[in-house]
């Protein structure tokens, strides 16, 4: 009889039925078979037999050890625990000693005796045997941590050490991380992290006996707290207790055996948003450009880690800068040494991308000669290393000049040959650089001989939205700039079919990115003719009705100005109108280039667009109107879209934009004015 462990679907262990095996016995009395099964009993001894002669002697120590544990009586159990504690328990064939006869059982029924050295010998090797996974699962289902988490309240300091040590490796299950927040040990641990500054700053060796065991306890705490922090509500509850403004202290500790764990619980911790901005305010930030200079290279790469985080907010990418930290990360892509530590390069290359957002970080980062550096790293085969490079390049190539050196130091033919590659991160990013590397005529002309737009193209049909929209963005410049595009565009079969496609698309940053490359398409009439025969018309007149803005979102608080409801659905609106703005903007710009065929300006009047059109006067952003007025010049040669806009009453927001400082929106809103004008006059000259 023997008892299984099963693994459930969220990683969690649970204890299976017990499976017994009954050895079927032949319906006969045929002499063969009944001596077959004796010889099978026999060999399946001498096996056993095997089995216990090439186990070692420590094997069966340990098994005697663990007997006494449970027969002994107090000192008997103690001497026991000294014994087991004297053994190499690192080893698995000395774990599993353990556990087959039962000794966990024994060493977590231990934690709840009221003796002290029998606690203690039982967390000293718990503290140990809980780096396997076996165990971690084994001392959870027995339900150790509830055990553990009250040992954190005994008033030993040893025995709080103990206990947080163990829960650092338990606690690397997601079950186990459970239990310790459900029983509240996370408040407890977050303060033990509370100690005197005199002993964070003081080297071990200056310290008494007492001071000692304390710094012991916050190791082992912060050990505790950086494997809980791989719960994203465990990371909220840490927050809430307090534990960044003791982060932030123990960072600035001489205790490397301390910092280690903090500065992992900081990187874990440092994707939340509000981490981020308890982490600007506490100054952390300076402390992560500090140790990117360690000798330490798990300290460089966590702290590395935490820039990557952060460094999605602009106040964070200019505090890296102004404390000089892009200086050590770029020499880190740059040193050899770490070229084989690839934790350390994802983390500085990740950090790198990050900070290159902010123009003035790339300024800096361009005179380190950063460009030069990262297209030397394309020939990484790590796809997380690939990817980060390569994020890096699109945002430095971002800057005109940047683009010409990633040309001249060969940079392109590795990033059309990675569009081959199926990491949707890293297609991300590839078909970005690509794209704004498409904006110079002469790296264009590069990426069509090695026949990239096709491979940009062809990634329409990725199964990620944000790759089908970096694509469809990259087809932009690529189409704009492309020798006898047109040609180019229609030689690739089915490919604008797949594009009129994705305008069912439900991802607003795939339509706004796919409407800008129509745009770009439409300007050449016979690509503008297939397009039409695919259904453009009606795809972007249902989205256009579909995306008018809001006009109630401006009245929301009239009536009651401060109820705290109608202020969040005013904010919900509001980012709402935002978020579509940037499609409005493109999708305007689509309808107008698609009214240079055929009978296409009637067909959008006839399906509603002009009126749900005009609405987009409505919007903030002056690219919209610049677009909008543009579509509803070209709408306005048909004399039926004319009497719609003067009935849809757009000649008030005309004459406002005609005033513009902007050459095209005043051009555009006059010849629509001028149009609306001359079927009024013709009206006119009808009626006398």
């Amino acid at each position: 009889m023997s008892q299984r462990v099963e693994e459930d679907e969220k990683g969690q262990t649970q204890l299976g039925p017990r499976e017994v095996y009954v050895e079927e016995l032949p319906d006969n009395d045929d002499s063969s078979v009944c001596g077959g099964s004796s010889d099978e009993e026999d060999e399946d001894r001498w096996k056993d037999a095997r089995k216990q002669q090439e186990l070692p002697s420590e094997y069966w120590h340990i098994q005697k050890l663990i007997k006494y544990m449970k027969a002994g009586n107090q000192t008997a159990t103690v001497i026991a625990l000294v014994c087991l504690k004297d053994q190499d328990l690192t080893q698995e064939m000395n774990q599993e000693a353990i556990r087959e006869i039962g000794g966990l059982e024994v060493l977590v029924n231990l934690l709840e005796t009221n003796d002290f050295k029998c606690k203690l010998g039982a967390l000293s090797i718990l503290s140990q045997i809980t780096a396997s996974l076996d165990t971690r699962r084994t001392i959870t289902d027995l339900g150790g941590i509830p055990l553990l988490v009250r040992l954190l309240y005994d008033p030993s300091s040893q025995l709080q050490m103990l206990a947080a040590e163990t829960i650092a490796n338990t606690a690397r299950i997601r079950k186990a991380r459970k239990i310790v927040r459900k029983k509240d040990g996370i408040p407890k641990l977050v303060d033990l992290l509370d100690v005197p500054q005199v002993y964070l700053g003081s080297s071990i060796e200056e310290l008494d006996q007492e001071k000692q065991d304390t710094v012991a306890v916050v190791r082992g705490s912060s050990k505790a707290l950086w494997s809980l922090s791989k719960s994203q509500k465990n990371r909220e509850v840490m927050r809430k207790a307090g534990c960044v403004k003791l982060l932030a202290r123990l960072l600035r500790s001489v205790h490397e055996d301390i910092v280690l764990p903090v500065i992992g619980t900081i990187q874990q911790c440092a994707s939340e948003s509000k981490y981020q901005l308890a982490i600007q305010t506490e100054g952390i930030v300076e402390d992560l450009v500090r140790y990117l200079s360690s000798p330490n290279d798990d300290l460089k790469t966590h702290a590395a880690s935490a820039i990557f985080k952060c460094a999605e907010d602009m106040t964070t990418r200019n505090a890296v800068r102004q404390h000089g930290g892009l200086d050590p990360l770029v020499g880190l892509i740059k040193s050899e040494k770490t070229r084989s530590n690839q934790p350390l390069l994802a983390a500085c290359t990740g950090a790198v991308w990050k900070c290159a957002i902010s123009p003035d970080n790339v300024r800096r980062l361009d005179e380190l000669r950063t460009v030069n550096t990262l297209v030397g790293l394309l020939a990484e085969e790590d796809e997380q290393v690939l990817t980060n490079v390569v994020g890096a390049l699109a945002e430095c190539a971002k800057l005109a000049h940047n683009r010409d050196v990633i040309r001249k130091v060969q940079g392109i033919p590795p990033l059309v040959n990675l569009l081959n590659l199926t990491n949707q991160p890293l297609l991300e990013n590839t078909t970005r650089v690509l794209g704004e590397c498409a904006w110079d005529s002469e790296c264009m002309a590069e990426i069509e001989e090695m026949d990239g737009v096709r491979l940009i193209w062809s990634l329409l049909k990725n199964d990620s939205p944000k790759v089908q929209a970096e694509a469809a963005w990259a087809l932009v410049p690529c189409v704009q700039n492309a020798k006898n595009s047109g040609e180019l565009v229609r030689s690739f079969v089915g490919g604008l079919e797949l594009m009129v496609r994705l305008l069912y698309s439900p991802d607003n940053q795939v339509l706004a990115c796919v409407c800008a490359a129509i745009a770009k398409v439409a300007q050449d009439r016979e690509n503008l003719a297939v397009i039409s025969d695919h259904g453009v018309v009606q795809m972007l007149s249902h989205l256009v009705k579909t995306r008018a803005v809001n006009k109630q979102a401006n009245k929301i608080t009239e009536t009651n100005p401060d109820s705290s409801r109608n202020k969040s659905e005013l904010k919900q609106n509001l980012l709402e109108e935002e978020d579509d703005d940037n499609l409005r903007e493109h999708l305007a710009a689509a309808i107008a280039n698609c009214c240079n065929w055929s009978t296409n300006c009637h067909e959008f009047g006839r399906l509603g667009a002009v009126t749900s059109l005009v609405e987009y006067m409505i919007s903030e952003r002056k690219q919209v109107h610049r677009t909008t007025a543009l579509a509803l010049a070209n709408l306005s040669q048909d004399p039926f879209n004319c009497i719609t806009l003067h009935q849809s009453r757009v000649v008030p927001y005309l004459l406002e934009t005609i005033g513009s400082t902007d050459e095209e929106l005043q051009e555009a809103s006059a010849i629509c004015l001028s149009n609306i004008r001359k079927l009024a006059l013709t009206a006119d000259t009808l009626k006398i």
